[in-house]
């Protein structure tokens, strides 16, 4: 294995295995762990500087949200990314978010209109200097702090897994996307909530996921594939 994992020094087993769940989900998101690469739990624990138990619970936790295949007796590896993937992981997303903020934009308050637009300018920010990993976090945060103005946890669960799928998606690819247009989008579902206007708000997010998506499938090859660059999310 090629991919350059940060070691632990935690002891307690639990942690362990949350610090591998951490280590190993970063590295899929980001494309360091590319798709369709192999996870050979002995290379993994080697490079994570721990035992295989808490590398093999992590990969059952990674599983469980859609970022790696597991088949008993053959092993383990990261899921593909397709187009036929990415148009189901839209379909999914507008069927719950559409929902989440149309609930939310009804409730919304002066506290997650501040929250919300710290975390867009912290996203824009660290975009902007290169930071992938601050951005990701920032705009999932942005996201979340909306849909929590929703009420339901359901919703909120029910979401996480196919949001972590499309995180994969917005790191594949050579070409960068635009960070302006996307910020702009972002302005637009925010302003709409915060004019508690649910109509705008869904309008405003569907435009947003739809072009994402389109951003996403030019960074697709002729096969309908991608294949992950760590360099360059798509915004």
């Amino acid at each position: 294995m090629t991919t350059s994992l940060p070691r632990s020094d935690h002891r307690s087993p639990r942690t362990l295995v949350d610090s591998a769940t951490s280590t190993l989900h970063d590295a899929i998101l980001t494309g360091e762990l590319s798709a369709g690469a192999p996870l050979r739990l002995g290379e993994l624990a080697s490079a994570l500087g721990m035992s295989v138990m808490p590398v093999r619970e992590a990969l059952r936790r990674l599983a469980a949200i859609g970022l790696v295949e597991i088949v008993p007796h053959k092993g383990a590896w990261v899921r593909e990314l397709t187009a036929e993937d990415a148009e189901d992981t839209l379909d999914t997303r507008l069927a719950l978010e559409t929902l989440a903020i149309q609930r939310a934009a009804a409730n919304f308050t002066e506290e997650y209109a501040q929250t919300a637009a710290v975390e867009l300018d912290r996203h824009v920010t660290a975009a902007r200097r290169g930071d992938n990993v601050a951005a990701r976090l920032a705009h999932t945060q942005f996201h979340f702090t909306i849909y929590q103005a929703s009420g339901s946890r359901w919703l909120l669960r029910a979401l996480e897994p196919v949001w972590q799928n499309s995180e994969r998606y917005r790191f594949a690819g050579p070409r960068r996307g635009s960070l302006s247009a996307s910020t702009r989008e972002h302005r637009a579902i925010l302003d709409a909530c915060t004019a508690h206007d649910p109509e705008a708000a869904v309008a405003a997010l569907v435009n947003h996921l739809r072009r994402s998506h389109e951003r996403i499938l030019k960074n697709m090859d002729a096969s309908g594939r991608a294949t992950s660059d760590p360099a360059a999310p798509v915004h």
